[in-house]
């Protein structure tokens, strides 16, 4: 008998995690979220709360990150046969952070699953998803407020209380299923009818753009964003012709100029050339600097630029090679370089290795293939690129960090998010662009995505996508530029908003205990 409460546990976990993108199926989610509630609850020991909340973490973190085992296909110094268990592995750190969130509600429950249990419930689920999202570097992947983006309405709350705080609000919106089984009619209720009135909310966010001539309003010479997927997989990269194949699959995807200004973004990692002046002769093997930026701006009007990502070295005195650099580069229709972007949070095990020494001792090496670590930047960056506004940077799994996306003292007018998702597997694809959707509303800014096998997306600041390219196709997508929307609350406090959001449902909690009486 002692099993199934944890089996069950397991068993919900999985489930759980069939809620994020691209299934999208959150009544489950809140199902399974309330039936562990309840399991926690019912636990007659704080070991056996322990281990129902580490079962649940294990398989529902498992199951939303196994599209990791792809990664490990692409780099012989790394087994693939760990690619298997990779996402296990992880989950035996991540599993921690549920186990903790159900140990603290169940410190305070009483004899029934009350309110109160569910409001601290939910304050200790802000508070773990917030370290998960920070700890040892953060990994934040599918926190739970991402169920809401099939319901715009309910997703656009991270606007004002942000991704971590609406978490804990799912979490108060699963425990209605709690008051359902014990027929609190008038919780149940006021739960569903606070729900279906944020749905609704999101049915009629009007349209600020224009996308074909026969649009009212639609101005030929605004400045437009063109997005190029060439569909070339990473697995290509290792060949020598890889470089010269990419670019000529991107140049005949950038379009032709007209009369509207164009910024044309490549995918993360599109270039293959080192496009910077100074570096010794030897490292250039692969073309010329000048030839490199003459050939892109050879695709260009006048008014047009590039976007695109790429690497810049770093040499030690002697000018040997020390780090290399995860860059955005801006190139002009002269073919100068307009600015450059390093990514500042890095991946453990993918771009830098942590523990060298050790790890290579033992035979592993980085996922990414190359004999140097990847160097971070300084972080969120905004450049001026007049006419086309202020542009911030998120390269890859950068846009996951909630609250880390822009530079608050100069905000952009919309994110480029380049990232190469062909290390990922299908779910994760579309995860990934579920993140970006949510930074967008939380930011209230606009976020374009370039990948090189999908899925790229226009998506505008209430965090709709306007535009896409599916995953494994070649194509390019393009419109006006999505206007920002003003400040957010989110983006004037960041997540000073899950700090607060928390302090309410811990004060509501003490007053339902204190009505109770």
């Amino acid at each position: 008998m002692t099993t199934r409460p944890a089996l069950f546990s397991l068993l919900l976990g999985g489930i759980a995690a069939t809620g994020f993108a691209p299934l999208g199926w959150w009544p489950v989610t809140l199902a399974c979220f309330a039936a562990w509630m309840w399991l926690i609850h019912a636990a007659p020991s704080l070991k056996a709360v322990l281990w129902r909340g580490w079962l649940f973490g294990l398989a529902h973190f498992t199951v939303g990150n196994y599209w990791i085992a792809k990664a490990f296909t692409y780099q012989d110094a790394m087994p693939h046969a760990l690619g298997i268990v990779a996402p296990v592995l992880l989950s035996l750190y991540l599993a921690i952070f549920p186990m903790a969130a159900g140990a603290v509600a169940w410190r305070f429950r009483r004899a029934r699953p009350d309110p109160a249990f569910v409001l601290i419930f939910a304050v200790a689920w802000i508070a773990t998803e917030y370290l998960r999202g920070t700890m040892l570097t953060g990994y934040p992947w599918n926190p739970l407020s991402e169920i809401w983006l099939p319901l715009i309405g309910v997703a656009r709350s991270a606007q004002w209380i942000g991704t971590y705080a609406l978490s804990g609000v799912t979490i108060v919106i699963a425990g209605a299923g709690l008051a359902l089984v014990q027929r609190r009619w008038w919780a149940a209720g006021s739960v569903a009818a606070a729900v279906l009135l944020l749905a609704l909310n999101g049915i009629d966010i009007p349209r600020t753009y224009y996308e074909t001539p026969t649009s009212a309003g639609f101005n030929p010479n605004a400045p437009r964003i063109r997005v190029v997927q060439p569909n070339l997989d990473q697995e290509q990269r290792p060949r020598d012709d890889y470089p010269e194949a990419n670019l000529t699959a991107l140049a005949k995807l950038s379009g032709t100029p007209g009369p509207a200004r164009r910024l044309i973004v490549w995918p993360e990692g599109a270039l293959r050339f080192l496009p910077e002046d100074g570096y010794p002769a030897a490292y250039y093997w692969k073309g010329a600097p000048a030839v490199t930026r003459a050939r892109i701006a050879a695709l260009l009007g006048p008014n047009d630029m590039v976007m695109t990502g790429g690497n810049a070295l770093k040499f030690d005195a002697a000018g040997n090679v020390t780090a290399i650099t995860n860059s955005v580069f801006v190139f002009d229709a002269k073919g100068a370089i307009r600015g450059r972007y390093d990514k500042a949070h890095l991946v453990p095990w993918g771009e830098y290795l942590p523990a060298r020494p050790l790890m290579s001792a033992i035979g592993l090496s980085r996922l990414v293939p190359g004999e140097f670590d990847f160097a971070p930047g300084k972080g969120p960056a905004t450049l001026s690129l007049p006419p086309f506004g202020a542009v911030g940077f998120q390269i890859c799994y950068e846009i996951i960090f909630s609250g880390a996306v822009v530079d608050r003292a100069h905000r952009p007018a919309f994110i480029f998010h380049p990232s190469n998702d062909s290390w990922y597997g299908p779910w994760g694809l579309a995860e990934h662009l579920a993140q970006a959707r949510m930074r967008a509303i939380e930011e209230g800014l606009p976020v374009i995505r370039a990948t090189p096998t999908g899925i790229s997306a226009i998506i505008d600041a209430q965090g709709r996508v306007l535009a896409s390219i599916p995953a494994e196709k070649s194509g390019a997508i393009e419109l006006p530029i999505p206007p920002a929307a003003a400040p957010t609350l989110f983006a004037r406090l960041g997540n000073l908003m899950a700090f607060l959001v928390a302090l309410i449902l811990v004060l509501s909690a003490i007053a339902f205990r204190r009505f109770a009486r």
